[in-house]
C-alpha cells in the first residue's frame, strides 16, 4: 500500500489543481528564436509536411506571445513527433514530451495542463495575499472598479479580511497546538446530540436534530439536502432531497474490494479509538458496514445525474413517509427561513430512502453514534494537525495513489481555503491582475462566433423535424453567456457590495479550523436563504480564479470564469487557432450540453419537458449509442491488473459535448481567419493552421494520474480519461481526419 502506483497518461477534470514541477526549456525556446531568425520577418515559401506543395505565404509572428506560445507547443509534443501518425495515436503526438517533462509530486494523485494554469493562478493569488495592500497608484491600467478615494476604506478591509483567512491557515504552530481539541469539540457536540443510552435525557427528535446539526456544519452524513431551481419551473427555488454523493470510499464499487475494505475499517478503529480511548472498538469498526450498505442503496454513477430519473416531485409529507425515522418535513422546516412553508420536494432518490428506513431499524445506537462522529472526521480533519487523525489523512493519499505522508506545500492549501472561504473578494483581486477589458471582449466574441456556427450544425442536422430544429434554434439564442466574473449577486468590483456579502463570516486570525466552520454556515445559510425568492440568475457557481467552466441547464447558461481564459487556452495577443483551438473548443463543449444527452431534455426556457419529437429522440438515441459503446472500449489498469472499462453511459453527455464543440469552435474559427489571416508561430513549420488548431486543443488534456486515481475516477467521473478525450474526440472529428489527410475521413461516430 506504501508503495508510489505507476503512471498512466490519464488526468482528472478540472477542479481543483496541484502544481506540476517543471524542466528548464531554454533548449526548445532557443529552437524557436533560430527557426524564427532563420525566417525573418516574413515567413515565406515554407511547405507544411501536412499538406504538401501548398505554399503558405503568412506572416511569422515574433511576438513574445507568439514565441512563449510555439515554445509551449514545443516543449509539449513528443521528441519525434515528425516521426509519428496523427491518424494513428494523435495523444502521444501532441503530449509525449509533456509526459517526458513532468512528474506528479508526491502529493498528487494526477495533474494535466488545466493544473499548471491552477496553480499559476494560485501562485498570482500568493503573491497578493503576502504582499500589502495595493495602494491607489499600484492599481493596474484595468481596474475593473476604478478605485475612489470613497470605496479605497471598504477595499482595504476587505483586503484585510483576506490576508487575516490566510494567515491563520499559514499559522501551523498555532494550528499544532490546538491538536485535536477543535474537532473534539464538535464530536461531543454530535455525542451529547446523539447520544447511546436512551435516558430522560434523550428526545424522540435526536436523529433529526443530528442530522440538523452535522448540516449546519457543512457535513452531509445520512442524507443530502439542497435547495436550487426547479427542473420544471426554473425561475423558482427548490428543496431537494438525495443520496450522499460519497459514503468514505470514492464510489460504491470500490466496496466491493474486500482487502480495501479492511484495510478502511482498520482505520476508522486506530482514529477512533484515539479520539475516545476506552470505548467499545466493536462499533467503530461496523460503521464502515453500515456505509457498504447505505453506498450499496444508492444510485448508481450513471444514473445521479439523469433527471428522468432524478426528477421525482413530491408533497413533503409523502416524501417524509418514505424514512419517517429522519423526520424529513422537520429536518426542512428548521433548515429554512423561518417565512418559508416548503410543501415540495424534488425526492432524487426515492428507492434509497426506503433502503435507508430499514438500514437505521437495524442498526444500534452506538454505530450510528459512530458513524455521526466518523463522518465528523472524514469532514473536518483536514483543519486539524493531530497524531489521532493521521491514519486517516495516510489513508486518502494511499486511496489516490500518493505517498502515505504526502502533503501540499502549506501556502498551496491556505490559497485554496481563502478561495473557499472568501472566494468573491479575493476573485476581486484576481481578476485586476490577470484579465482584462480584451480578453472579456475577445472571450465573448468566441463564445458568440461558436453560437453562429452551432446554429449552422442544428440547421444540418437531418436527424432532427424541422419544429424541433426550430426551437433548438431558439435555444441557443436564449442562452446568457458569462464571462470573466460576475457584476451582480454580488457585484465583485463593488467592495462595499463586497463588506455587506460576507458581513456574517466573522474571521479569526488564530483559529484556522474556526474560520472553516464559519465559512461552512455561511454556505449553508446563504443557500437555504433562496427559499421563497426568485432563482438568482446572476450568481455564479465558480470563483473567479477556478480554472473550469459550465453549463446550467435550467438557469440556460454558460460560464467562463477569468481563471480558464489565461494561457496556453486563451492569449489576446497569440494566433486565433490556438484561442478557438482550446478555450472555443471548452466554449463549444460547454454550449453542445444544452443539446446531449442531459441537456436535450431541457427547453428555449430552461424547463425540464418533452420538446422533441418521438422520430428524433430516436435518431439522437441511436447516435448517441455509438458514443456509448466507442468510450466504453477505453480502458484503465483496474483491481487485481484487471482492465477497467470507461463507462460509456456514465461519460456520454461529455463525449458528445467535446465532438460537438471541438467541430463547433474549428468553424467558427475558420470562418473568422478568412477575415483576419493568422499568422505562423515559429519553429512549428511541420503544422498548417488548421493542423496547429488540433494541436492546441489536444494540449489542454495532456496529463498523467496514478493507476489508483484514474480508477476512481472511472467508478466517479462523468469525464472520460484526458488520454480518451483526445484519441476519442479526434476520432469523431471530420475535420481533424481532413486536416491531416487520415485514410478514413468518416468520423467514429457523429452527433452534429
Amino acid at each position: 500500500m506504501s508503495e508510489k502506483a505507476p503512471l498512466i497518461p490519464v488526468a482528472a477534470p478540472a477542479e481543483r489543481y496541484s502544481r506540476v514541477q517543471r524542466c528548464p526549456k531554454g533548449r526548445v525556446i532557443g529552437k524557436v528564436l533560430a527557426a524564427a531568425a532563420a525566417a525573418g520577418i516574413l515567413y515565406h515559401g515554407m511547405l507544411y509536411v501536412g499538406n504538401p506543395g501548398v505554399v503558405d505565404q503568412a506572416e511569422l509572428c515574433l511576438s513574445p506571445a507568439c514565441v512563449h506560445a510555439a515554445s509551449e507547443l514545443l516543449y509539449n509534443l513528443s521528441p519525434n513527433y515528425k516521426e509519428l501518425d496523427p491518424c494513428d495515436n494523435f495523444e502521444e503526438l501532441v503530449c509525449g514530451g509533456w509526459r517526458d517533462r513532468h512528474d506528479l509530486r508526491s502529493d498528487q494523485g494526477d495533474a494535466f495542463t488545466g493544473t499548471i494554469m491552477s496553480e499559476q493562478s494560485h501562485l498570482l493569488l500568493r503573491h497578493i495575499l503576502e504582499a500589502p495592500y495595493p495602494k491607489y497608484s499600484q492599481h493596474s491600467y484595468f481596474s475593473p472598479m476604478q478605485l475612489m478615494a470613497s470605496k479605497k476604506s471598504a477595499d482595504e478591509a476587505n483586503f484585510d479580511k483576506i490576508k487575516a483567512v490566510y494567515e491563520a491557515c499559514l499559522n501551523e504552530d498555532q494550528i499544532k497546538s490546538l491538536g485535536v481539541k477543535p474537532l473534539r469539540d464538535v464530536t461531543e457536540e454530535i455525542k451529547k446530540t446523539y447520544s447511546v443510552a436512551i435516558s430522560e435525557l434523550s428526545t424522540n427528535h435526536d436523529l433529526k436534530d443530528t442530522i440538523l446539526l452535522l448540516a449546519k456544519y457543512g457535513i452531509t452524513s445520512l442524507i443530502g439536502i439542497d435547495t436550487g431551481a426547479d427542473d420544471t419551473d426554473p425561475d423558482t427555488v427548490v428543496v431537494s432531497v438525495s443520496a450522499p454523493y460519497s459514503f468514505g470510499l470514492p464510489s460504491k464499487e470500490r466496496y466491493e474490494d474486500k482487502k480495501l475494505v479492511e484495510n478502511y475499517r482498520d482505520v476508522a478503529v486506530d482514529v477512533l479509538a484515539m479520539l475516545y480511548p476506552g470505548q467499545d472498538v466493536d462499533a467503530f469498526g461496523k460503521i464502515i458496514d453500515l456505509e457498504r450498505r447505505l453506498a450499496a442503496a444508492s444510485p448508481d454513477s450513471e444514473d445521479r445525474g439523469d433527471v428522468t430519473k432524478y426528477y421525482n416531485p413530491m408533497l413533503i409529507d409523502e416524501a417524509a413517509a418514505i424514512a419517517p425515522e429522519i423526520e424529513l418535513k422537520a429536518l426542512i422546516h428548521d433548515l429554512a427561513p423561518a417565512e418559508s412553508d416548503v410543501e415540495r420536494v424534488i425526492v432524487m432518490a426515492p428507492k434509497y430512502l426506503k433502503e435507508l428506513s430499514i438500514i437505521l431499524a437495524a442498526t444500534d445506537r452506538e454505530v450510528l453514534q459512530s458513524y455521526f462522529i466518523w463522518k465528523a472526521v472524514q469532514s473536518l480533519s483536514s483543519y486539524v494537525e493531530a497524531d489521532a487523525v493521521k491514519p486517516y489523512k495516510r489513508f486518502r493519499n494511499v486511496l489516490a495513489g500518493k505517498d502515505p505522508d504526502s502533503a501540499p506545500e502549506r501556502w498551496r492549501s491556505c490559497v485554496a481555503h481563502v478561495d473557499d472561504t472568501l472566494g468573491w473578494i479575493l476573485s476581486r483581486f484576481f481578476v485586476e491582475k490577470a484579465f482584462s477589458a480584451d480578453a472579456k471582449q475577445f472571450g465573448d466574441t468566441i463564445v458568440t462566433d461558436i453560437k453562429t456556427e452551432f446554429i449552422k450544425k442544428l440547421n444540418s442536422a437531418e436527424w432532427m423535424d424541422k419544429n424541433t430544429t426550430k426551437l433548438a434554434i431558439q435555444k441557443v439564442h436564449n442562452i446568457v453567456q458569462k464571462i470573466g466574473y460576475p457584476t451582480k449577486s454580488p457585484d465583485i468590483m463593488n467592495p462595499d457590495t463586497l463588506v455587506d456579502y460576507y458581513k456574517s463570516v466573522n474571521i479569526s486570525s488564530d483559529s484556522f479550523f474556526q474560520n472553516q466552520l464559519v465559512a461552512n454556515r455561511f454556505a449553508i445559510d446563504l443557500e437555504w436563504s433562496a427559499l421563497g425568492k426568485p432563482v438568482d440568475r446572476d450568481q455564479w457557481g465558480m470563483t473567479v480564479p477556478t480554472v473550469n467552466a459550465y453549463y446550467n441547464p435550467p438557469g440556460q447558461e454558460i460560464v467562463f470564469p477569468a481563471g480558464i481564459m489565461q494561457r496556453p487556452v486563451f492569449d489576446v495577443e497569440a494566433p486565433a487557432y490556438m484561442s478557438y483551438g482550446a478555450f472555443g473548443s471548452v466554449a463549444g463543449h460547454e454550449l453542445s450540453h444544452a443539446f446531449d444527452s442531459t441537456g436535450r431534455h431541457y427547453d428555449e426556457r430552461g424547463n425540464y419537458s418533452n420538446w422533441w419529437s418521438n422520430a428524433t429522440v430516436k435518431a439522437f438515441e441511436e447516435k448517441a449509442d455509438c458514443f456509448v459503446k466507442q468510450y466504453a472500449n477505453f480502458t484503465v489498469p483496474g483491481p487485481n491488473g484487471k482492465p477497467l472499462h470507461v463507462n460509456g453511459r456514465l461519460t456520454l453527455g461529455e463525449n458528445i459535448a467535446d465532438a460537438g464543440g471541438l467541430s463547433a469552435s474549428f468553424q467558427a474559427w475558420r470562418r473568422r481567419a478568412t477575415e483576419k489571416p493568422n499568422k505562423d508561430l515559429p519553429g512549428l513549420e511541420h503544422f498548417t493552421h488548421d493542423q496547429l488548431f488540433f494541436v492546441t486543443y489536444s494540449n489542454w488534456w495532456c496529463g498523467k494520474s496514478t493507476k489508483d486515481t484514474a480508477m476512481n475516477r472511472v467508478y466517479t467521473d462523468p469525464h472520460a480519461p484526458k488520454w480518451a478525450r483526445v484519441i476519442g474526440t479526434m476520432a469523431n472529428s471530420r475535420e481533424f481526419r481532413e486536416s491531416f489527410q487520415c485514410k478514413v475521413k468518416e468520423p467514429t461516430c457523429q452527433l452534429w
